[in-house]
């Protein structure tokens, strides 16, 4: 069996299927080989090609002469209080990102990041505070989740159930690679999840919205808004001065129009800025057009910012005037606070 030509090894997970026909057939090997070896990558998630126990050695020696597994792996790991798990994921370049499991009594959640870093600096997020280095390639973003299901069921004997893309980094700024992620976690040739138990978060770039809506994605969506006030918006989110909240609804209804999936809006409630029944009026003023829920997450305090989470009572009269409304509304507590887990507080720090 001949080498490929080039000795420049590639990583064969970015490799499209019918490129590895062809470099399979001018090696001599039968057409079905590489519909096993696309098996032992995305079904068995395998992270080397010594794994793929139906392949002859003669044909696993090949492989490793040309082509490589850049396999994420775990190089920290802490447990909160609540039994929050963080992993901080080492990759193939040294270039870390974190991850993390969310237990409940009704949900089994991996949160998983889609960029090393974050260009656009939120306010209230530690990740925004960090340079963005690059974007994860989508086999990144896969492997997080079958690290993440490992854990769920090594620790707690129970199967991930949903995935939350709401991790370091803006999902829409890694377009292709985190929808070409999704295609592997969901297809029948990869983990076969459903994509219904997907959730892709974004700060709220309006075009790329547009275009989930044209691509006729089945994932869920939902929109951090924080802020339902382009002012008040502008200043914790540099990424409304050039997306403003006309633009976003319009891209959010027709984001709707196209796929018919009900929107999730994400919402901080922060002391003194955000939490009157002013802010709370503007909230369902902006999202009454739109099928959706509300989402109020509590603010994890990060070192970088000086917010501060509302006080409860606030919050109940926030939550109170929407549901009043009929806007279905769901306050979020914070999980893994103790490790730095919690929504807005992923950064790397190493222990």
């Amino acid at each position: 069996m001949e080498a490929v030509k080039t000795r420049v090894k590639q990583d064969i997970r970015k490799i499209k299927p019918e490129q590895l026909n062809t470099f399979l057939a001018e090696a001599g090997e039968k057409p079905f080989r590489a519909r096993q070896i696309q098996e032992w990558l995305w079904k068995k998630s395998a992270g080397s090609f010594d794994e793929m126990s139906n392949l002859s050695l003669k044909t696993r020696d090949w492989l490793k002469e040309n082509f490589v597994i850049n396999a994420v792996q775990v190089a920290q790991q802490q447990r909160s209080s609540d039994q929050t798990i963080k992993s901080m994921f080492r990759l193939h370049d040294g270039h870390f990102v974190e991850g993390v499991l969310i237990p409940t009594e009704t949900r089994m959640t991996a949160c998983v990041s889609s960029q090393v870093g974050c260009s656009l600096t939120c306010k209230f997020c530690a990740t925004g505070y960090m340079e963005r280095k690059r974007n994860l390639e989508a086999a990144e973003i896969y492997d997080q989740v079958v690290l993440i299901s490992q854990q769920a069921e090594e620790n707690y004997g129970i199967p991930l159930s949903n995935i939350v893309y709401m991790g370091m980094g803006e999902p829409l700024l890694n377009y292709a690679n985190v929808l070409q992620s999704v295609d592997h976690i969901t297809s029948s040739e990869g983990l076969g999840m459903s994509p219904k138990r997907i959730t892709v978060s974004t700060a709220g770039i309006a075009k790329m919205i547009k275009k989930l809506g044209d691509d006729d994605v089945k994932f869920n969506l939902a929109l951090s808004l924080h802020a339902a006030n382009d002012t008040k918006r502008n200043q914790i989110m540099p990424i409304n001065e050039t997306n403003t909240l006309k633009a976003l609804q319009e891209a959010l209804l027709y984001f709707y129009d196209k796929t018919k999936n009900r929107l999730t809006f994400e919402y901080i409630v922060f002391y003194n800025f955000n939490d009157t029944l002013e802010d709370a009026r503007e909230l369902w003023e902006f999202t009454k057009r739109i099928p959706s829920k509300v989402n109020i997450i509590e603010y994890n305090p990060i070192s970088e910012a000086t917010f501060k989470n509302t006080e409860t009572d606030r919050l109940e009269q926030f939550a109170a005037f929407l549901e009043d409304k009929g806007v279905t509304v769901n306050i979020r507590r914070s999980r893994g606070k103790d490790i730095d887990a919690a929504c807005g507080q992923l950064a790397i720090k190493q222990k």
